[in-house]
């Protein structure tokens, strides 16, 4: 990997990798906070989209981006819509408005197509899980309840995905379980499925891939288990739920009742490259053994998170997602 995708080692400097300093009394200070644009249309980085944001709830000063084909703007077919939930290991200073989350969510808009809705949730330690998952769950009643015009007249309510990478796949599993049982308070967003990309999930044990790939460029072990550290609850290991599913799973003979129910089939990607490879395998096979209905995509070589800076990766990822996203 080049220096423009890890401009610090993480190996070397992983609180400078993440955009933090850590204080003595365990609080962090961030080197950049990113401003958040509130309610404006955006000057266009892609003529091939438009893209506006709104305000979800200032409190809580989180946010979403519309992202619409402009080739449907002048059409009465309404697409389906996909809320996107981005990575950063729940602790990173990213937000919808970084430039490699525009692409990747400007090329999935365009070439699926689809209505895209990326959503900004609040960041650890200073909100620790479980407040992103409720700011994600949050913004699918802001979908329901927003009167806005875009979403009424170029989005398919009816059709539905929960998108999330990383960290942000982490989070679109865990939003899936809590609404999968309330579907009729979401109506008419009707939830169809969930693709979970390069999940962030861990665990006390260490995985083969893991291990092999303790000193990774992109997610080291030492990054993973300070975004862990900082974004789970005070006092918790690794073997919490929200970071090791397979607890959960194992423990909770009903946990997917309500996903079965619903008809729901889930979307796992990775590649042998990323060091979490090992557990989107067992993830996988575990999700199937309860009965859901699962595609899995593994691939060889890539890293974790190539698909945002090779394009020919992208472009095979959205494939996959176009794929799926017509099989529902």
């Amino acid at each position: 990997m080049s220096n423009q995708i890890a401009p610090i080692d993480p190996n070397v400097d992983p609180y400078g990798y993440l955009g933090i300093i850590p204080n003595t009394d365990g609080s962090i200070t961030r080197s950049q906070i990113p401003p958040r644009p509130f309610s404006t249309t955006i000057p266009d980085h892609d003529s091939s989209v438009f893209i506006k944001d709104f305000v979800i709830n200032p409190i809580k000063d989180t946010w979403a981006r519309i992202i619409i084909p402009r080739e449907v703007l002048n059409s009465e077919n309404k697409l389906p819509l996909v809320v996107y939930f981005h990575g950063g290991g729940f602790v990173m200073a990213i937000t919808i408005d970084t430039p490699i989350l525009q692409k990747i969510c400007a090329t999935l808009a365009v070439e699926i197509p689809a209505i895209i809705v990326s959503v900004d949730y609040r960041y650890a330690p200073e909100n620790r899980l479980p407040a992103a998952y409720d700011d994600c769950v949050e913004s699918l009643y802001w979908i329901k309840n927003n009167p806005n015009e875009l979403l009424k007249k170029y989005a398919d309510f009816s059709k539905c995905f929960l998108l999330g990478t990383s960290s942000g796949g982490n989070i679109a599993y865990h939003v899936g379980l809590r609404v999968a049982g309330v579907s009729e308070y979401l109506k008419p967003l009707e939830i169809k499925g969930l693709i979970l990309y390069h999940s962030l999930f861990g665990g006390n044990e260490r995985t083969k891939s893991e291990l092999r790939l303790a000193r990774d460029k992109m997610l080291p072990l030492n990054v993973s288990d300070i975004m862990w550290e900082l974004g789970l609850p005070i006092g918790s290991d690794r073997d919490h739920p929200y970071c090791n599913p397979m607890v959960e799973i194992q423990s909770n003979e009903n946990l997917f009742d309500q996903v079965k129910i619903q008809g729901w089939k889930i979307l796992i990607i990775d590649c042998d490259g990323d060091p979490l490879i090992d557990r989107q395998i067992e993830f996988s096979k575990m999700l199937k053994a309860k009965g859901v209905q699962v595609v899995d995509c593994f691939s060889e070589g890539g890293f974790h998170g190539c698909e945002y800076f090779d394009g020919m990766k992208l472009k095979e990822l959205t494939l996959v997602v176009k794929e799926f996203m017509r099989g529902n």
